[in-house]
């Protein structure tokens, strides 16, 4: 599995986000865009550009796939995306103390920092 993923490493902000993001449910692009702000509560916020422009580049490296509607009452033109099996095996090589125990203390730091290299790069 190192071999495998560490070809994908490491992860821009955003990227790494965004798997976070969908770690818990498949979710559609105002969705991600909502938890990444819940989950480094408003510190970090992506824009629908770049937004979009990770779940493609994500999508093309096989990370994560487009799913179908969750309901019949959904908008037509909503898409939902998830994490496959390889973006999941990525997001746990990340080695992120989120990612490792996944509690809220962790998971809280990991944001935090990353926050702090996003801001350093701007």
């Amino acid at each position: 599995m190192k071999h495998e993923t560490s070809q994908f490493l490491p992860l821009s902000p955003a990227s790494l986000h965004i798997l976070l993001a969908l770690a818990g449910e498949d979710l559609h692009g105002y969705g991600i865009m909502q938890e990444i702000a819940r989950q480094s509560a408003g510190q970090y916020k992506l824009g629908p550009g770049t937004l979009y422009d990770n779940l493609k580049k994500l999508m093309l490296l096989g990370l994560i796939e487009e799913t179908s509607s969750r309901s019949s009452t959904d908008d037509p033109r909503r898409r939902y995306y998830r994490l496959k099996g390889l973006g999941r095996n990525v997001r746990h090589s990340t080695r992120t103390p989120s990612t490792d125990k996944s509690g809220p203390v962790e998971r809280e730091s990991c944001l935090k920092s990353s926050i702090r290299r996003t801001s350093i790069l701007r």
